[in-house]
């Protein structure tokens, strides 16, 4: 009698991966909120790296996780550290210090999918379909609903959103970069790499342009270390393993669906309520990932 073979993990064959990434990386955004109260922007970055390396380096060490096969491996981790991690986050929540709320830095940063769709064609021969630029439009529509309230309130602001999409550059460049020459690398070292990549990157920013007072409070120890365990380490893995399996586009339109979620995190935990119009933006963004990514029949 020929032995049956049994279907991947639930978890792994669609809708369950993608939600667990959404409800982690939106995590993410309230976490940062809560650690700059006590910590300026990069040296909490830094401490966020610097712990989740330090994790990951025991999981290659119980795990005796092979080390990479070439210096250009590492090469091409370092990369995508540089941008997914210390670009993104470094600007993220520099971002956030200068008075970006936490539900619009999601916005900004889910503006990925823009980037990645527009430059997935050429760098990666994909093909983008008329549903998913539609998708991306809608979307792009949603982030300007939002931010036109806050034009025009001075150079404070428009530091803060400058800091938010030099995130914006870092995630896209990232996740294109990781798709096109680290598909098929170990994600323990990759993730062990990107980590020692940022929190070193982080460390120099940090020296040259901080003070690196820190408020040793419970909830700036708790927001690092959810930071570094559930971000840093459980929600990048889950998001390089989907890099891993399908088109970079299809996996960037998840990132509209982290503002609303983030939003309403904000507004549960940091009294972040959004306006009429701000909604709106939102719901518009929410439409347009459903759009890019709804099957066609």
């Amino acid at each position: 009698m020929k032995a049956r073979t049994l279907s991947p993990p639930l978890t792994m064959q669609g809708a369950p991966l993608p939600m667990i990434f959404i409800v982690l990386w939106s995590s993410g955004y309230i976490g940062g909120a809560i650690g700059i109260l006590y910590a300026e922007p990069f040296t909490m970055t830094f401490l966020r790296f610097a712990l989740a390396a330090l994790i990951m380096l025991g999981v290659l060490v119980v795990t005796r996780t092979p080390m990479p096969g070439s210096v250009m491996q590492v090469v091409h981790m370092a990369i995508v550290g540089i941008f997914m991690q210390a670009l993104q986050f470094g600007g993220l929540y520099a971002g956030m210090r200068h008075g970006v709320p936490a539900g619009q830095s999601a916005l900004i940063v889910g503006l990925m999918p823009v980037v990645v769709g527009l430059l997935a064609g050429p760098l990666l021969g994909e093909k983008v379909t008329w549903r998913q630029w539609i998708g991306l439009g809608l979307g792009l529509g949603g982030v300007v609903l939002v931010l036109s309230e806050r034009l025009g309130e001075g150079y404070g602001a428009l530091l803060g959103y400058g800091f938010t999409a030099a995130a914006l550059v870092g995630i896209s460049a990232g996740t294109l970069y990781q798709k096109r020459f680290c598909g098929g690398f170990d994600l323990r070292t990759t993730g062990f790499v990107q980590m020692v990549v940022g929190a070193t990157v982080m460390l120099g920013a940090a020296y040259a342009t901080e003070t690196m007072a820190i408020d040793w409070t419970p909830a700036f120890v708790g927001s690092v270390i959810w930071l570094a365990l559930v971000n840093s380490i459980g929600a990048l893995l889950v998001l390089y393993a989907m890099i891993r399996r399908g088109e970079a586009t299809k996996v960037a339109s998840l990132f509209f669906l982290i503002p609303p979620v983030t939003q309403v995190m904000a507004s549960a935990t940091l009294g972040e309520i959004p306006t009429t119009l701000a909604l709106a933006g939102f719901v518009l963004a929410a439409g347009g990932v459903w759009l890019s990514v709804k099957p066609a029949k």
